[in-house]
């Protein structure tokens, strides 16, 4: 293994990987071609690290943990350890995570449990910003970004390009969808439907997530038919499932219009909503 690395930052050949002399790796764990491993940083035996990964400092990684290829981990992070969970009994739970995904500084991810599924996983080009915490059994999709001290409990569901802002806090079991926005400082006691912007400290609904909506090349066309559907949905005061049948028989079909209508069918704990009493128009949409 190399120890020639010159600096926090340095970048070794495709066909090598670097330990500095100060770090602790277990010599059962797997490194493959590429991975970095900087000053002070643990490593465990059942721990596999794909080509391109860093961990710049004072990494701790341990458990059953699979972190695939190109990834970065920033100094005081710690992934893989025991979960919060006091039903843990030392099941030989995982943490799985993908590819080319940031992991910033103090940020903790949890393994899995048996009362759920017994893995934790992040998928791939995910930017976990510093303090972040990910809990025993969250499912976390692609390109989603965690500002800094997101909180999430148990058992959560993040669908890809969802926004988790600052210090928010995430209750056990909610799903987040698809492309949707949560303002920092909120409380998201239940599931948040995709495309939205949620916010409070008792989270609801404040519009679409525009911004994103087209940043990710969604259509005019396809904005324009989600603006009405979310006035259906959410401020019409239309029984959901006389609002979702009304969504699908007077909408044309389209992949969005389709996911949003599936995730409120499939919600368990019910969705957050709009306010009651709107005081000011919806500054996305301006209505």
């Amino acid at each position: 293994m190399s120890r020639n690395a010159s600096s926090l930052f340095s970048t070794e050949s495709e066909g090598e990987v670097y330990i500095h002399p100060l770090a602790q790796v277990s010599k059962d764990a797997e490194l493959a071609p590429g991975v970095w491993i900087g000053p002070y940083c643990v490593v465990g035996p059942e721990v596999s690290i794909g080509s391109g990964t860093r961990l710049i400092s004072h990494v701790v990684v341990d458990g059953r943990t699979v972190i695939g290829k190109g990834n970065t981990v920033f100094p005081f992070s710690s992934i893989g350890m025991v979960p919060q969970d006091l039903k843990y009994h030392g099941e030989p739970s995982s943490v799985i995570i993908g590819d080319n995904n940031t992991i910033r500084e103090s940020v903790t991810i949890h393994r899995g449990t048996e009362g759920g599924g017994m893995v934790t996983r992040i998928v791939d080009q995910n930017l976990l910003m510093a303090y972040c915490h990910v809990a025993h059994d969250c499912l976390l999709g692609s390109r989603i970004i965690m500002a800094n001290a997101a909180n999430l409990a148990g058992h959560i569901v993040i669908e890809d390009g969802a926004i988790i802002g600052g210090l928010s806090g995430i209750h056990q079991f909610v799903r987040i969808g698809t492309l949707s926005m949560i303002g920092g400082m909120s409380g998201v006691p239940k599931d948040v439907p995709p495309y939205v912007w949620a916010s409070g400290n008792r989270a609801f609904l404040y519009g679409l997530n525009l911004e994103g909506l087209k940043r990710a090349r969604v259509s005019p066309e396809t904005i324009s038919h989600l603006k009405k559907a979310y006035q259906i949905l959410f401020r019409s005061g239309v029984p959901q499932k006389e609002a979702i049948e009304k969504v699908a028989e007077t909408l044309p079909s389209s992949m969005e219009i389709g996911h949003l209508l599936e995730f409120l069918k499939r919600s368990e704990r019910g969705v957050i909503t709009a306010p009651k009493k709107i005081i000011h128009d919806d500054p996305q949409t301006g209505e």
